[in-house]
């Protein structure tokens, strides 16, 4: 019932987010992307239609009605039925393309000619697929081509392409790529480790935030690609997605906190470089340093103390306070009782001192 409510749900945002007049962005977003893929994962009605469709090898083509539509369609015949699976994979097999509402409940049109502007640019060399792609980029909804000669299902939205992927070789990418991630996040746990020991001890630490930095990002990319995965999965990638929860979590604060402290822009700023680079572009340290507004992997300054002195209870004020008056991550982890009882106070100064141990410890 959760299930079903869901995808009710999910299909409401679907005619919010992506069924609009192409004239109003011709550009896909990544909201508008995993929406699609949501829509046609595997356990839904639609993906039951179109892998359906694909085992009659008689090929498809499938829109999605909004407001542009109706201008580029031509001939056919009227349905307005109740969309079922069965009644998709059998109007199929008929050569026009067939139309559904924009709230996917209903079969509108069968047979029918898609006309878009033959004058749109198309990467395509067979009759369907270039008239999905140019509906698609005219119109601005989704348009899927099922191919009989290749046995596969392509969606078109936007600017977008994108094919789609059996259920057996999404799980097996998803289970290779997690199986990778795991090893990504030992190698990130053995470096914030090292960090924080060199950090404790006060000790120049720039190349080694700089590791823990690459290895934080790396984590993250290959889970935003995994997620991707998971949402094509549909309830398929329920599992996965609780073990990708599991395997990234506090990685990317963790990664911030770092760049809050070593960072010579800003946090935002590097972030957003780091977020720009590619895998390969990640594994060059030069590319992390630039990010962080460095040339060379010594650091004179001295170490400012958000990502361990974040570790305690101490509010962002508070820890804001401490850095500002202690001057570096050293006096502030290394003075004495009045030193701390002057900023924090005496409610808070002696939990933090507590915990400020057992950290010291812990290394």
């Amino acid at each position: 019932m959760e299930d079903e409510l869901e995808i009710k749900k999910e299909i409401k945002e679907i005619q919010v987010n992506i069924l609009k007049p192409a004239n109003q962005n011709n550009k896909a977003t990544q909201e508008e992307f995993e929406s699609i893929l949501r829509m046609v994962a595997p356990g839904t009605s639609l993906r039951t239609a179109l892998d359906g469709a694909l085992k009659t090898e008689r090929g498809a083509l499938i829109a999605i009605e909004n407001e542009d539509v109706p201008r580029i369609i031509d001939g056919g015949f009227r349905i307005n039925a109740i969309f079922t699976p069965q009644r998709l994979i059998e109007l199929s097999k008929m050569d026009g393309a067939i139309i559904l509402s924009k709230d996917i409940k209903r079969i509108n049109y069968a047979n029918v000619l898609l006309t878009p502007d033959s004058k749109l640019k198309s990467v395509e060399t067979g009759t369907r697929h270039k008239a999905a792609e140019r509906t698609a980029k005219q119109s601005g909804t989704l348009v899927i081509a099922i191919s009989e000669r290749k046995h596969e299902i392509t969606l078109y939205y936007k600017n977008m392409r994108y094919p789609l992927v059996s259920t057996d070789e999404l799980l097996r990418k998803a289970n290779e790529n997690i199986q990778i991630l795991e090893k990504q996040r030992d190698l990130f746990d053995t470096h914030v480790e090292k960090l924080t020991r060199m950090e404790l001890r006060n000790h120049n630490s720039l190349n080694q935030a700089v590791s823990a930095i690459q290895k934080g990002k790396v984590v993250q990319k290959i889970a935003t690609d995994l997620r991707k995965v998971i949402i094509e999965l549909g309830k398929e990638g329920t599992l996965l997605k609780t073990r990708l929860r599991e395997i990234v979590g506090n990685v990317e604060e963790e990664t911030d906190l770092i760049l809050k402290d070593y960072s010579n822009l800003n946090q935002k700023k590097s972030k957003m470089f780091l977020d720009m680079l590619t895998y390969e572009e990640l594994l060059e340290k030069d590319n992390i340093l630039s990010a962080l507004a460095y040339e060379k992997t010594v650091k004179s300054d001295s170490i400012k103390g958000w990502r361990v002195l974040s570790k305690t209870s101490l509010s962002e004020q508070d820890v804001a306070l401490l850095i500002k008056e202690a001057g570096s991550l050293g006096k502030a982890i290394h003075s004495g009782k009045e030193f701390y009882y002057s900023i924090l106070g005496e409610g808070k100064a002696p939990l933090f001192l507590d915990e400020l141990n057992r950290i010291k410890l812990n290394i």
